[in-house]
């Protein structure tokens, strides 16, 4: 039978005292989270590259910390660091030359990486790859990037559930989702910024994604600063409600469901304000 799991993207939220915790600090935020959530998404880790000499990969301690916080039953869902998956460092500005991250799709550093989460192996969801728009500066073109990326993903360990997020468009075509399934990779969804709707492409590759073993939906808003202001960075209640598009989003998860295809859904602060209210809007809806 297909599993549903449905979490938040990160889970230090003070605010969140009264919806999700007993107390808006001086507390075990993630134990206390598992309490109520099976799943949550770890964003942080993907904030990994400061330099062609500065790569920060997870603090063993707070790995150590996060599997003690939770029943073995728990899932981590994982962004992988951006020292794999950025072609080039960041600009301070767009007329600055590009320059290029000697570790994209290092082999040896994802290794590390995984090294370094080994405590949470039994409760690891997927690993998603998230890579930024790509224009032709970045990538030449899509099978390039296909070519390149497959080829990482098959040197890669067995035992994990990889997933892929791509913020191209264009990229959304049956060869990639022909990548997806000939790596069995988990298609990851992401409603927000520049992405064409999830529940449009949901209609147009429905049987691609209904063959898939699992689906990553992330739902993110699609202006961040303006729900920042809105919400004053306090996330405990609905500033953007999407009553239709939630629905819609409970259809999409119904229907991969009835496929046998495994969800989990990621809900962002960023979305409609609050997070563990989101959840419960939709869970509504889904009539859980």
């Amino acid at each position: 039978m297909a599993e549903l799991r449905i979490g938040t993207c990160s889970w230090k939220y003070p605010s969140w005292h009264g919806l999700v915790y007993s107390a808006p600090k001086g507390i075990d935020y993630l134990a206390e989270y598992a309490t109520r959530y099976d799943t949550v998404e770890i964003d942080q880790w993907f904030w990994s590259l400061f330099g062609s000499d500065q790569v920060r990969l997870p603090n063993p301690a707070d790995v150590e910390s996060y599997r003690a916080a939770v029943p073995d039953g728990f899932r981590f869902s994982v962004k992988v660091p951006n020292a794999v998956t950025l072609t080039h460092f960041y600009r301070k500005a767009k007329s600055d030359p590009l320059v290029p991250n000697p570790w994209f799709l290092s082999r040896e550093l994802f290794g590390r990486f995984l090294d370094a989460i080994d405590p949470l192996r039994d409760v690891l969801g997927p690993l998603m790859f998230q890579f930024e728009y790509l224009n032709t500066q970045k990538m030449a073109a899509q099978a390039e990037f296909e070519d390149r990326f497959g080829a990482f993903v098959e040197a890669l360990p067995e035992g994990y559930a990889y997933g892929l997020e791509t913020r191209n468009p264009n990229y959304m075509n049956d060869s990639l989702f022909d990548l997806i399934e000939r790596l069995r990779l988990a298609p990851v969804l992401l409603q927000g910024y520049y992405m064409p709707s999830i529940l449009d492409l949901f209609e147009a590759w429905r049987p691609r994604l209904e063959r898939s073993d699992s689906v990553v939906v992330r739902l993110h808003g699609p202006d961040r600063r303006s729900i920042e202001k809105e919400a004053g960075k306090r996330w405990d209640r609905i500033v953007a409600p999407k009553d239709d598009e939630l629905a819609g989003i409970a259809s999409l998860v119904g229907g991969l469901l009835n496929a046998g295809v495994d969800v989990y859904v990621n809900v962002n602060n960023h979305y409609e304000g609050s997070a563990p209210l989101t959840i419960e809007r939709l869970q509504e809806r889904l009539a859980l």
